[in-house]
């Protein structure tokens, strides 16, 4: 099966079947949910690869081998919550030591980075990464990392990796990309040669909104070691339960991305065409500025769009949102069902309202997250609720 996932595998093939297998005990085809926290020993240190839950678990180690074949890396690490995945990767460093990170940034990111870990001496820098000029001269002998987004949330910029990995590798700078809206099945950007790729997979890898995770996968091993003994000693992990739904969602990932796509790209047109829209933040309409680079670096242009309607205040933007009846007004994202939200006063509310002003973040912008039913209901959702 190693050799299969490695060499041969296409990934549909690969989400149904790597990393899993039948169970060694029963023999049963699904992995079982090992709802445990200690295991036998046969004398002291002679156990059969588990001691404890925290430091392992087999439901949780088939979960982390599945993410890290999907993602083309050699190991994987999950956490309680995408959250403690960012906090991981922050974990990796000490202070005095510089981030540059692009500036359309998920709002707790922004908010872990400069009200956690900025207090303990670590300096953050928020830039335009596709300006090369601005890159170079923001980079300094204390830069340890890069922090990316791919694409961004919520106006899904796209950021030109391969500038960024020549500019991280000469200098020997780790570089990181949150691929939480492209899920692997669009994006791996550890082919590129990213060094971490982070995930929410309460998103799109879990896909039906019923279970909190994050995840981490590599491809050094040096990398893996560090990150591994973060894991086990801060100790944020899911518990074996959450691993099995994210399990299970993973094998139909491929199926539901490509639904995810098509609607997605349906819903965008119809909404670049109607006067009662103004602007639309799609990566696979020409008029997004990060088109060019999500025709070449994605296989596909997800399932999230923003928009701002040309009604011009914040009052009568909530007003549609709250007219929507498919479209469920809700934090987060990726899941079957559609959603909406209103990033300004939800995911982003933690930036200040003249970051937010700067980035674009308006009070008028909507975020969906189009699901898996019908694209014409969907539609016909948003054209009622437009007016």
């Amino acid at each position: 099966m190693a050799m299969l996932t490695k060499r041969f595998m296409k990934f549909a093939t690969k989400a149904i079947h790597a990393g899993t297998g039948p169970d060694a005990g029963a023999g049963a085809v699904v992995t079982p949910v090992y709802q445990a926290a200690t295991y036998a020993q046969q004398r002291p240190g002679k156990h059969k690869g588990y001691t404890y839950s925290r430091t392992g678990n087999p439901t949780r180690a088939a979960l982390e081998a599945s993410l890290a074949a999907l993602e083309n890396g050699s190991d994987g690490f999950c956490f309680g919550s995408g959250m403690a995945a960012v906090d991981a990767v922050l974990r990796l460093l000490k202070p005095g030591d510089e981030v540059v990170a692009t500036r359309d940034l998920y709002g707790g990111t922004f908010r872990l980075m400069t009200k956690v870990y900025e207090p303990y001496g670590l300096k953050f820098h928020f830039i335009d990464l596709n300006d090369e000029a601005v890159l170079l001269r923001t980079l300094t002998e204390r830069t340890r990392l890069i922090w990316m987004e791919m694409p961004s949330n919520p106006l899904l910029y796209l950021t030109d990796i391969e500038q960024v990995v020549l500019a991280a590798k000469s200098r020997e700078i780790l570089t990181a990309v949150d691929s939480t809206f492209a899920s692997p099945y669009l994006f791996n950007p550890l082919d590129w040669g990213i060094d971490i790729v982070v995930h929410s997979v309460t998103k799109y890898l879990g896909g039906h909104s019923d279970t909190v995770m994050g995840a981490l996968v590599v491809k050094r091993e040096d990398l893996a070691d560090r990150l591994r003994f973060i894991q086990i000693s801060g100790g944020a992990i899911p518990g074996p339960q959450d691993c099995f739904l994210a399990l299970r969602g993973l094998k139909t990932l491929h199926v539901r991305m490509q639904r995810h796509c098509e609607n997605a790209g349906k819903i965008a047109v119809w909404l670049s065409e109607n006067p009662a829209v103004k602007r639309v933040y799609y990566p696979g309409l020409p008029s997004h500025p990060g088109h060019a680079l999500a025709a070449r670096l994605l296989r596909g242009f997800g399932g999230m769009i923003s928009f701002e309607p040309a009604a011009g205040t914040r009052e009568e933007t909530i007003r549609i949102m709250e007219r929507l009846q498919l479209f469920v007004l809700a934090e987060s994202l990726g899941g079957v069902e559609s959603l909406c939200a209103h990033p300004a006063s939800m995911s982003h509310a933690g930036l200040p309202e003249e970051e937010r002003a700067a980035l674009g973040i308006h009070d008028t912008l909507i975020r969906l997250s189009v699901g898996i039913e019908d694209a014409d209901d969907l539609v016909t959702d948003l054209k009622q609720a437009l007016g």
